[in-house]
Order: structure tokens, then C-alpha cells, then sequence
């Protein structure tokens, strides 16, 4: 297995359509699969599962404490990281012919796609999945399914700017009164402002981030860097951030308020999926049951902000429902096809 690179992710997302982070060549998806007694001994005798993931770590260790609680003897070590260098790691292990990963989530799709084109997940298809998630946020082949999903965001601090006067839509931000007073996250960084520059440029146009890079904007690196810049009050406008660190600051009691543009906000989709030489199989699949089931998403929403796709999980009392904002359509083919791109022009424009 030779290690994997960003034109693996190029090869791979060629077989998306354009429409979709989930569409395939075949149609063989496994039958849909409960949590039965034999499956809970197996995966006590193995006593451990591997998550590799991008979600943030207070989020990623609750999960992973609540499958402990329901299941005990068997422990989730959650090794977590950013989704490229996820996908790096994984790649090098593998060219290494190292199997430490058991589960994996990335917040870049078309990584599963590489990873289902090299053949090395897992055929598995947890029953919540197949009652209750929407087939566009469902591999046909059964080989991944959205664990999480999540838009980027405009913000600003309630104590710096009154919500009269605070921006409303992406062109907003490109009024002088804001030159020097924003922060916004960088995309050879982060994959979610990777996916939202993509979105944002082709629907707004470059001439859009030609125009922000002359507002003397504070770059800073990850997605989850916006928000606490503002909530610290470093900057009084965020350009883009992660609308779960977004609810996490403002549910601890900080001065920040979220804006969902105009124009429509970047929609990012993070999957789950099994690798085939999973160390500790039965562990692996118990766990993918868990992150689907209601428990665990109702934990991905409540503790990180994430949005779920399940049906029965419940939004908290003053988060906007996700199905009325109006988002941009995702593309992850088309974010591969242009990511060497948008980094260099992104960085030249902003001198980043």
C-alpha cells in the first residue's frame, strides 16, 4: 500500500458526481446491521477500539466516554487531529503496512472516496443508517455515511458591534467600516475553509475575495480560530468560522452572535467509516452502530454543536434549525479538482 497524497484525493473525488459526496460506480451495500449479544462479546474479547478523527476533542472524548459507559471493558482511544493530516497519517501507516486505525472520521469526503477506491474499508452498514439517514448522506456501497454536518459562518461580538449595524451577507463585509476590525480562518489550513473558499468563489465569484483581501482581515489558521478570536474580542467581525464553535462560545456565556449570510453559508460533511484491517473488528463495528444511534448524535449536538441527520436527535433551544438556512451546495469533487489552485490564488490575495 503506497501512501496516499493529495492527487490520490484528485483520482478519487473523479468518481463523485458533481452533486454528491456519496455517489458510486456499483451499488453492493451490505444488509443493514443491529447490535445483537454475540456482537457485544466480540468486541469485549478485543477490549478496544481505535478512533482516528478530526471532530474536536472534548467532543470526540465525550462520545467516546458514553460508548465506554454503555459498553464496559471495552475503551476508545481517540487519537485526533485536523482531517489532512488524518488522511496523511493513515496514508503513511498504510504504506507501512501499519493497522492501528479501527474507525476514522474526516471532515473531508472525498478522503473516503480515495479510501474506498484503494479498497481498504470496511462494507458496514449500521440499521440507523439505513432507516434513518438520507440516501445523498449515504455511501450505496455501505462503505461510509455522514457522522456530522455543519455550515461556516459570519459572527460578530454583541459587545464591539450592535446587531443593527452587524453584517448581514458576505457583501456586507466588504464595507470599509470593517477594514482591519475581521478575522477569518486560512484554506491550505483548515478543510472546512478549503471547502467553503470553493463554494464561496464559485458562487460569489474571486473578484468577492479580491475585494475581502483588501480589508486588512486577520488570518489565522483553523475554522475553530474565528470564533475565539472574537469571543476574546481580538477582532469584532469574524469573515468565516465553524458554526459549532460558534454555538459553543455563545452557550458558555460569550459576547458573540452568529449571522447566516444572505447569499447562503458553505455546507461541510464530515463521514464515518471502518477500515478492512481494522486491529479490533467487532469493537470497530460496535462503535460505528453507536456513533449513528440517537445517543450518540444527540452527544455530537448537545456538547459540540454539531447538526445531525438523525431524525429523532433534537436541536437545543435557540440554535436556528438546520433545515432553514439557506446553504450552498457541496462539492467535493470539484474542491479537489481546484485545491492547489484556491491555496495558491487564496494566499497570494491575502499575502498569507
Amino acid at each position: 500500500m503506497r501512501q496516499f497524497s493529495r492527487r490520490d484525493v484528485l483520482k478519487g473525488s473523479t468518481v463523485l458526481a458533481a452533486s454528491s459526496a456519496f455517489a458510486s460506480v456499483t451499488s453492493a451495500a451490505p444488509p443493514a446491521t443491529t447490535v445483537s449479544p454475540q456482537l457485544i462479546d466480540a468486541a469485549k474479547k478485543e477490549g478496544k477500539v481505535v478512533y482516528y478523527t478530526s471532530i474536536d476533542l472534548p467532543v470526540a472524548e465525550r462520545i467516546a466516554k458514553t460508548f465506554e459507559a454503555k459498553y464496559p471493558g471495552i475503551a476508545v482511544r481517540v487519537e485526533r487531529t485536523g482531517a489532512e493530516r488524518v488522511f496523511q497519517r493513515i496514508g503513511q501507516e498504510y504504506a507501512s503496512r501499519i493497522h492501528a486505525v479501527d474507525v476514522v472520521n474526516s471532515s473531508d469526503a472525498a478522503h473516503f472516496i480515495v479510501w474506498k477506491r484503494e479498497g481498504i474499508l470496511a462494507p458496514y452498514l449500521p440499521e440507523d443508517v439505513a432507516k434513518f439517514y438520507p440516501a445523498e448522506h449515504q455511501d450505496p456501497d455501505g462503505m461510509f455515511a455522514t457522522f456530522r454536518a455543519w455550515v461556516c459562518v459570519i459572527g460578530y461580538n454583541t459587545n464591539m458591534v450592535k446587531a443593527e449595524d452587524a453584517p448581514k451577507s458576505y457583501a456586507d463585509l466588504l464595507d470599509p467600516k470593517w477594514t482591519g476590525k475581521m478575522v477569518k480562518a486560512h484554506p491550505s489550513y483548515s478543510g472546512t475553509i478549503m471547502t467553503a473558499t470553493f463554494q464561496m468563489a464559485r458562487d460569489l465569484g474571486w473578484d468577492y475575495f479580491e475585494k475581502l483581501a483588501k480589508q486588512k482581515v486577520m488570518q489565522v489558521q483553523s475554522s475553530a480560530d474565528p470564533p475565539k478570536k472574537l469571543a476574546l474580542g481580538e477582532r469584532s467581525v469574524m469573515a468565516d468560522g465553524n458554526e459549532y464553535n460558534m454555538f459553543v462560545e455563545k452557550e458558555k456565556g460569550n459576547p458573540v452572535e452568529i449571522v447566516y449570510a444572505t447569499e447562503g453559508s458553505p455546507l461541510i460533511v464530515g463521514p464515518n467509516a471502518i477500515f478492512k484491517n481494522a486491529p479490533n473488528p467487532n469493537a470497530a463495528r460496535l462503535f460505528q452502530n453507536f456513533c449513528f444511534s440517537p445517543e450518540a448524535q444527540q452527544v455530537s449536538a448537545d456538547v459540540g454543536g454539531l447538526r445531525s441527520l438523525h431524525p429523532q436527535v433534537k436541536e437545543k433551544p435557540g440554535r436556528k434549525p438546520f433545515d432553514e438556512i439557506k446553504k450552498m451546495k457541496d462539492d467535493p469533487a470539484g474542491v479537489e479538482k481546484s485545491s492547489e489552485q484556491i491555496k495558491a490564488r487564496y494566499s497570494k490575495l491575502f499575502g498569507v
